[in-house]
C-alpha cells in the first residue's frame, strides 16, 4: 500500500511498476498532519491489503531552522508528520493485529521507521526536524516493549541518500562522499536494509544505521551546510 500526500501521479505510476513485478500495490492519499486522514487511510489500505502486517514510516517534513530563529509553528508541523502520524499508525496496526495475534492466526507484525545519522551525529541545524526524528527513536524504543510480542518496532537510520531541497548535483556528489567508506547510504541499500528488519524475527527496539560511515564523521554543522561554507 504506497502513501502519497499530494503526489498522486507518480505514486500510480510507482504502483504500476510494482505490478509489473508481479506484486500487489494500492495507493492510498493522506495528509501525516492530519489524524483523521490518517485513520481512513489506514482502512483502505487494509481494504486492498487485509493481511498487511508491516508498515514502513518514511514520509518526513524536512525543513530548515535552527534553536536560534525555531517558530512554534515550525516545531508543531515536523512533529505532526514525523512523531504523530508513525504513532498512530503503529497504534493502528497494534490494534488490528493482537486479538489475531493472541488466538495465533497471524505471523509478528513489523512497524520500521525511517530516521537519520543525525541522531548520533547532533548538530543544531534543522533543529525541528532533528526533534522530531529524536522522539520518534524514542517511540521506537517505547512502542517495542508495549507491542511485544504482536510488533516488532524498529528504526533504520540512512545518511544522505538522495539530494535534498535546492542542493545541486555538485553539492550532492560532494556531500555524498564525505563518509569514511567515500560514499553515504544509497536507496537500494536502505530498502535492503528494511527488507531485512522485516524477516528478522529476533529484531526489536534498535536503530541500525546504514550511512557509509556518516555517524563517525561528526560535525558542527549539516553535511549540506559545511559544503556551502
Amino acid at each position: 500500500a504506497l502513501h502519497c500526500r499530494r503526489s498522486e501521479a507518480q505514486a500510480q505510476a510507482l504502483a504500476d511498476e510494482v505490478k509489473a513485478l508481479g506484486r500487489q500495490c494500492a495507493c492510498v492519499k493522506a495528509d501525516l498532519g492530519q489524524p483523521a486522514e490518517i485513520a481512513a487511510m489506514f482502512e483502505q489500505a487494509l481494504a486492498a491489503l487485509p493481511h498487511l502486517n508491516c508498515i514502513v514510516n518514511n514520509a518526513s517534513r524536512f525543513e530548515f531552522d535552527r534553536p536560534e530563529d525555531v517558530q512554534a509553528d515550525a516545531l508543531l508541523a515536523h512533529s505532526r508528520d514525523n512523531l504523530v502520524g508513525p504513532v498512530m499508525l503503529g497504534r493502528m496496526l497494534f490494534e488490528r493485529l493482537s486479538p489475531r495475534h493472541r488466538k495465533g492466526e497471524d505471523p509478528l507484525g513489523v512497524i520500521i521507521h525511517i530516521l537519520d545519522q543525525k541522531l548520533a551525529n547532533p548538530n543544531p541545524d534543522f533543529f525541528s526536524y532533528t526533534l522530531s526524528k529524536a522522539s520518534l527513536l524514542e517511540a521506537t524504543r517505547l512502542c517495542a516493549q508495549a507491542y511485544a510480542p504482536t510488533l516488532r518496532v524498529l528504526a533504520v537510520a540512512p545518511g544522505i541518500t538522495l539530494p535534498s531541497g535546492d542542493q545541486t548535483a555538485d553539492e550532492f556528489a560532494l556531500t555524498h562522499g564525505m563518509t569514511p567508506l567515500g560514499a553515504s547510504s544509497r536507496p537500494r541499500e536502505v530498502a535492503d536494509a528494511v527488507t531485512w528488519l522485516a524477516r528478522a524475527r529476533a529484531v526489536t527496539g534498535t536503530m541500525l544505521l546504514v550511512d557509509g560511515g556518516q555517524h563517525m564523521a561528526a560535525q558542527p554543522r549539516d553535511i549540506m551546510m559545511m559544503v556551502r561554507s
